[in-house]
């Protein structure tokens, strides 16, 4: 029976104090919200799925015609609509967005041994998808201004054994893809983007999803394009395109049926999930102007808080603010775990940013005495405020109302 990894916090010493408490019950005070009159308004989520277009009609059609599984016609019209909005030739579709990445890592045909340099503040499909090819992450800390990985670590992290990098495009903001490819073309090393949270956002003008030799999309219900689960490979490599496709069905062979010369998998999407991608698609552009307005909003109102950190907007990137994150500093006067209760007992949902790979009891032992001193204080400092693209500015306005008035 397989049993967790544990890790007792007070081996961290004073790391411990990096890792996020429990999550706030989230709940509203009995007690009129003073801006809202008598009236109390609803839970915030931080972030939810904005479900207004063809959706529902794309699955009806699915459901009538009985094509409901991994062929159908909204699988090819999803991938090519998805592929022609990252502006590459082709779109693999799978069941996640860590799927897409280890699809990618294993048409690399990276094995024990090999290692990948990835960011250590990320979400942690992005290391479990190299260890699922037998792979070792590398891992380099944060820039403080961009919140995306240091790529002057990452040079001086490649060894004879790096394989890849895969840059994380954190929260929607573009890595300086530029300086990373020129590196990488160096040193021999594929280039795969983690663009999970990334979709719409532009590298001097060009989209995610276009800046690398492949990258993988997430459709989870929180993105700014959902499938309910759901992800993409998409690439400008039609070799790598065409081996994708055979190894996320099982790697079947043109030849004959049940004939397989690839250790193959069961990652395809259901043509369901494709027709709410595909209705999804449609209406993405409203989707990041949105999250770009809302961004714009929450900026400008906050920009008077003491001790809050808005985030960052990097001179090569138009982002797309996946989620709305900020950095609470000691002059705010409450931790951020304390902001965090508050909040949530306004019924203002938060989420935590993310916690370092090294510090993660998985790979804790991989890492133990490895130090990333940005990534640790983005873990210690930071949330996200609600964040969807159908928040309305009256929301936006309740969630900075409150957080003076938590402040006080």
């Amino acid at each position: 029976m397989l049993k967790p990894v544990e890790l007792d916090l007070s081996e961290l010493g004073e790391l411990a104090q990096v890792i996020p408490g429990p999550e706030p019950k989230l709940e509203l005070s009995l007690s009129p919200i003073p801006q809202f009159g008598a009236e109390r308004p609803r839970i915030i989520p931080v972030c939810e799925p904005s479900l207004t277009g063809n959706e529902l009609k794309y699955v009806t059609d699915c459901i009538e015609s009985n094509w409901i599984s991994s062929a159908g016609h909204y699988i090819q019209a999803f991938e090519r609509a998805f592929a022609a909005a990252c502006q590459v030739r082709y779109g693999i579709s799978c069941c996640s967005g860590t799927i897409a990445l280890h699809l990618a890592l294993a048409v690399l045909g990276l094995q024990p041994g090999d290692e990948v340099i990835i960011p250590t503040f990320t979400m942690i499909a992005t290391a479990y998808a190299v260890t699922y090819t037998g792979a070792r992450p590398v891992l380099v800390d944060s820039e403080r201004e961009t919140w995306n990985m240091d790529l002057d670590q990452v040079e001086a992290r490649i060894t004879p054994r790096t394989r890849a990098i895969i840059p994380v495009h954190t929260y929607g903001h573009p890595v300086d893809m530029d300086r990373l490819n020129a590196l990488a073309e160096r040193h021999g090393l594929w280039v795969i983007e983690d663009a999970a949270e990334a979709h719409g956002a532009l590298y001097k003008g060009r989209p995610t999803g276009s800046l690398g030799d492949a990258a993988a999309f997430s459709f989870y219900a929180n993105k700014i394009i959902t499938t309910g689960e759901g992800g993409m490979l998409v690439t400008d490599n039609e070799e790598l395109a065409r081996l994708a496709w055979t190894l996320r069905d099982h790697a079947f062979s043109s030849e004959r049926h049940f004939w397989h010369k690839f250790i193959g998998y069961s990652y395809r999407m259901t043509n369901l999930q494709a027709a709410v991608g595909l209705a999804q698609v449609e209406q993405m552009a409203n989707f990041v102007a949105a999250r770009r307005a809302n961004a714009a909003y929450y900026t400008e109102l906050l920009k008077d808080i003491p001790g809050l950190v808005t985030p960052p907007q990097a001179e090569w990137a138009t982002s797309v603010y996946w989620m709305y994150g900020i950095l609470v500093q000691d002059e705010f006067g409450l931790t951020r775990d304390e902001l965090r209760r508050r909040l949530a007992q306004r019924g203002i949902e938060t989420r935590t940013f993310f916690i370092p790979m090294h510090l993660q009891p998985i790979y804790y032992e991989m890492f133990k005495g490895e130090r990333y001193p940005v990534a640790e204080d983005f873990c210690r400092r930071g949330l996200y405020l609600p964040s969807a693209s159908s928040l309305t500015r009256q929301e936006i306005e309740r969630v900075v109302d409150t957080l003076r008035d938590v402040r006080r």
